[in-house]
């Protein structure tokens, strides 16, 4: 996490130079965990271009950041391939990406470094593929996908969904970590949120075995819709985002920096959801949508993201 919110990754700006470094630091991890690699050409990066231009509304929120190409994003991908049904699988995602080098805050800070969003997300995911990685090999595969550029408009899921290291239609669940680094004072202490909780029976299922998860607590700002689980989940995927994020004042500014993160709370956050995870690649259980909670097929919409009013508001 210190290496992803570093000032030397520059905000780890969505598209860029420092994102691409963001993703070949995740794609090592992954890769030294003797994962096999789903990427491009039998490695851990998938690498996608962009439109040329950018739409005009992704080119305007933008404007206020620096002015670097940005051409092609970057996705780390890795397969824990699993022992008995290995044809279904559980996908845990997460995205790498942030706003890079931006206005100036009172303190004169251009960096946006992104701790909480996401790096706290990212770290969470390689942690659990830490854990996974050890013991006997789960029953499920489980694929972990850290997105790049969502940040401007989910173009990471967009190419793991044009070109799946699996067959989607194999994808059991989707579980999305964001903004994981803080408490969230609207719910219980030592508990985290699942967007569109009342949607399926995951989260439900999830905390009977054990995961400290309760309904999100900000129905309003409409969470479910604004992370890349959503365009998963239009494809049909139960795919919902853990999430502790509180609505904080340093969400998408410079502030949002290591010093910002409550490690007591991210690290029993994480290790709360070790075990669920391990039962959900173990069991036979599927989640369903509740009826009338699946969302409409709509490929062309591009996702939001857990956005403030400006600049990201989408």
């Amino acid at each position: 996490m210190n290496f992803l919110a570093d000032d030397e990754l520059h905000g780890r700006g969505s598209a860029t130079r420092d994102e691409h470094i963001a993703a070949l630091f995740v794609a090592s991890q992954l890769q030294a965990l003797g994962f096999k690699p789903g990427g491009d050409n039998d490695t851990f990066i998938q690498k996608s271009p962009l439109p040329d231009p950018l739409p005009a509304r992704t080119l305007q929120r933008i404007a206020a950041f620096q002015n670097v190409p940005r051409k092609e994003t970057w996705n780390a991908i890795a397969i824990l391939r699993g022992s008995t049904t290995p044809n279904e699988v559980i996908l845990l995602t997460a995205h790498l990406d942030h706003l890079g080098i931006g206005p100036a805050n009172a303190s004169g800070d251009t960096n946006y470094n992104g701790a909480d969003d996401d790096a706290s997300g990212t770290t969470a995911v390689l942690t659990l593929a830490h854990i996974l990685a050890t013991g006997p090999r789960p029953r499920r595969t489980i694929v972990f996908a850290l997105f790049g550029s969502e940040e401007l408009g989910g173009y990471g899921n967009r190419a793991f969904l044009a070109h799946p290291p699996v067959p989607l239609t194999n994808i059991v669940a989707n579980l999305e970590f964001e903004m994981m680094g803080r408490p969230d004072p609207a719910v219980p202490a030592g508990t985290l949120w699942l967007t569109g909780y009342d949607r399926s029976n995951l989260g439900p299922e999830l905390a009977k075995h054990g995961a400290h998860l309760v309904n999100d607590p900000h129905p309003k700002q409409n969470f479910f819709q604004r992370s890349d689980n959503y365009a998963l989940a239009q494809r049909g995927i139960i795919a919902q985002t853990v999430s502790s994020y509180g609505l904080h004042k340093d969400y998408h500014q410079p502030s949002d920096e290591i010093a910002t993160i409550d490690f007591t709370h991210m690290t029993n956050a994480i290790a709360s959801m070790v075990d669920p995870v391990r039962w959900l690649a173990n069991s036979s259980w599927k989640p369903e949508w509740n009826p009338g909670k699946k969302p409409g097929p709509n490929p062309a919409t591009a996702p939001q993201t857990l956005s403030s009013p400006q600049p990201f508001q989408r």
